[in-house]
């Protein structure tokens, strides 16, 4: 049973005095892949915290609506842009959380070759995981997330600190978890990645949704001066 939509209700998050998710209202459904955009401290990373549970706000409330909502602290992933990877092997990183889910240790040596070999790690499966390169890494953290099946997946600036290959690299694999049926929640400050990726934008600023809708509608004609300014690569 799906556990989307995600509805968010007058979110807000204060620090110090300083409100830094403002009133957000926002509706996630289930479908191609949104992406979260907006300039330096709008607050992206911070509402993907508070989407995933990781952080709880200060006013207003995080639902999960679908009929499986009980379950959605389980269906749920989350990456970040410097992977926190356990200091064992590429193996032993995915063996831990099928571990986790509760997968007979007699089936999981099977998974773990399927998903290294859809993740492009299968040569690498005995290497220390803080030996390996940045875009390797970030394949990793990926593979961890796919493993345990979630139904959405967010990912916080998955590509920021990789070169053009390794970049492309990992969204060739985002596009495969989206394509297995997950919902990616992603956000970027790479305008090319974002339209290479996105069927949905929201746009934030200041800590408040401005802009939720297509992501070809966005970057053709987005529906604030601020947005507009922001896409000219201006301060806004």
């Amino acid at each position: 049973m799906t556990i989307l939509p995600l509805r968010l209700s007058g979110l807000s998050y204060v620090v110090e005095g300083r409100p830094l998710i403002d009133s957000v209202d926002l509706e996630i459904r289930a479908g191609s892949p949104t992406v979260i955009l907006g300039p330096n401290g709008a607050g992206k990373s911070l509402l993907l915290r508070l989407c995933h549970g990781l952080l709880q706000p200060g006013a207003g409330t995080v639902r999960w609506l679908g009929p499986g909502a009980a379950h959605a602290a389980r269906r749920q992933a989350m990456v970040f842009q410097r992977p926190v990877l356990l200091r064992r092997s590429v193996f032993a990183n995915v063996d831990y959380v099928l571990a986790l889910r509760g997968l007979e240790r007699s089936r999981r040596a099977e998974c773990i070759a399927a998903l290294l070999a859809e993740t492009g790690l299968s040569g690498l499966a005995e290497r220390p995981a803080p030996l390996l390169s940045g875009g390797e890494q970030q394949k990793l953290a990926l593979a961890r997330a796919w493993a345990v099946e979630p139904e959405i997946l967010f990912l916080d600036e998955p590509t920021a600190s990789l070169d053009p290959g390794a970049t492309l690299a990992v969204e060739a694999l985002i596009a495969r978890i989206a394509a297995g049926g997950t919902k990616i929640v992603m956000t970027t400050h790479d305008m090319a990645q974002a339209r290479r990726i996105a069927a949905e934008i929201v746009f934030l600023h200041r800590g408040r949704v401005l802009e939720q809708g297509p992501a070809t509608a966005f970057f053709a004609r987005p529906g604030t001066e601020t947005a507009a300014r922001f896409l000219a690569g201006q301060l806004v």
